[in-house]
Order: C-alpha cells, then sequence, then structure tokens
C-alpha cells in the first residue's frame, strides 16, 4: 500500500502510512512526532493492523482492547530505540534494554494464515481464530530483528531528509538514492519550497 488510508470526519482525520519499506518501520511512523500520536483509538490501531497486511483483509478484531493501545505503543517506543540506535554514531545507553524486550516479544507466534477457496473459486488468505495481541506484536518484533540483524538491509535504512520529518524507512532504490520518506510527501514539500526559493530569487 502506497500512503495510506484516512478515518474519521474531516475534524478527525487520521493518515495511516504504509510506505517505509518494512513493517516495524511502518509502525514508527505512528509515532508521535510525526506529528501527532496516530494511535489514539482502537478503531485506528486495528485499521493500522489491517493495512499492514498482519492480518487478512475482514479479519475480526472486536477483541481488542485498550491494552493493545499499551503494547503496540512501547513496542514502538523499543523498536524506535533499535533503529535510532543503528543510525547514531554509538549506540544509546538504553539499546540493550530494548534489544532484550524485542527480542522478548518476538518469542510469541504470529498468527498463521491458511489459504482457502472464495467464492469465486480464487484462494485468500484466512486465520483460522482472531489473532491474540501478543502474535501480532510477535510478528512486528521478529520483523525488526530480521531486519536489524541483516547487514544488507540494515544499510538501506535512512532518515527522511524533510523538515522536521523523523520517519525512517527503507532505502531499496537504485543506486540508494532515495531522499524521502515519500516522494510524493516530503519530496513535493522539497519542490514547493526550492520553487518558491527560485521565484523570490527573480523577483529580488
Amino acid at each position: 500500500m502506497a500512503l495510506g488510508t484516512a478515518l474519521g470526519t474531516a475534524s478527525d482525520a487520521y493518515e495511516l502510512r504504509f510506505d517505509a519499506g518494512r513493517i516495524c518501520l511502518d509502525l514508527l511512523a505512528t509515532a508521535t512526532a510525526h506529528p501527532d500520536e496516530r494511535f489514539d483509538s482502537l478503531e485506528v490501531l486495528c485499521a493500522w493492523i489491517t493495512g499492514t497486511g498482519l492480518v487478512p483483509p475482514g479479519t475480526p478484531l472486536a477483541h481488542a482492547d485498550v491494552s493493545w493501545l499499551v503494547g503496540f505503543r512501547e513496542l514502538r517506543g523499543r523498536i524506535g530505540q533499535l533503529v535510532h540506535g543503528c543510525l547514531a554514531p554509538e549506540p544509546w545507553p538504553s539499546y540493550d534494554i530494548a534489544l532484550a524486550r524485542v527480542n522478548d516479544i518476538a518469542l510469541a507466534a504470529p498468527p498463521a494464515p491458511r489459504a482457502v477457496r472464495s467464492e469465486d473459486g480464487t484462494l485468500v488468505r484466512r486465520l483460522d481464530h482472531p489473532p491474540e495481541c501478543s502474535a501480532l506484536l510477535g510478528a512486528i518484533a521478529r520483523d525488526a530483528v530480521e531486519l536489524l540483524t541483516d547487514p544488507v538491509a540494515r544499510a538501506g535504512l535512512r532518515e527522511c531528509e524533510g523538515d522536521n520529518c523523523p520517519i525512517v524507512y527503507l532505502d531499496t532504490s537504485r543506486g540508494r538514492r532515495r531522499r524521502w520518506c515519500s516522494s510524493e510527501v516530503c519530496g513535493n514539500r522539497e519542490r514547493v519550497a526550492r520553487h518558491r526559493r527560485r521565484a523570490a530569487l527573480a523577483r529580488a
């Protein structure tokens, strides 16, 4: 999914993005620094879980409760410490604590989908039972472990060069010259700002 989806009314909208290149990095994109807390309701969290592909579309998540919000926010913070620690000259003091916690969370088995026939005969993914929070968190933590222990993938981690954008993404572009989390978002802002600077210089 390229950019995301909006939920709620015009005065109560949430933009969910799925373009960072890994599920664990998409989780970081929901952090408070960009610019508001995305996971401020179960509705938004469940939309994010489905949007990432962690569960097949239509999977019941009515059993989710407030503890899910707490768990996803905690894991997001721990993964953030590890990812930013990899990008820093030296790991942060809390790096080892975050590493141990992510490893513990990754032990939970992720939900295993089955291929079943739909009404038109095509194969679709289905879960035998609604997923538990621990399993979903385990799948994301495992994705983080795989990313951060793969030297090639880890070398592709980039911080967006957009003004005040904290998003970290996986650069898989040719030559690894991608500069922004999204060409349509931060890239477009940079192009508009560049145009305005040129126009101002021309007027001067």
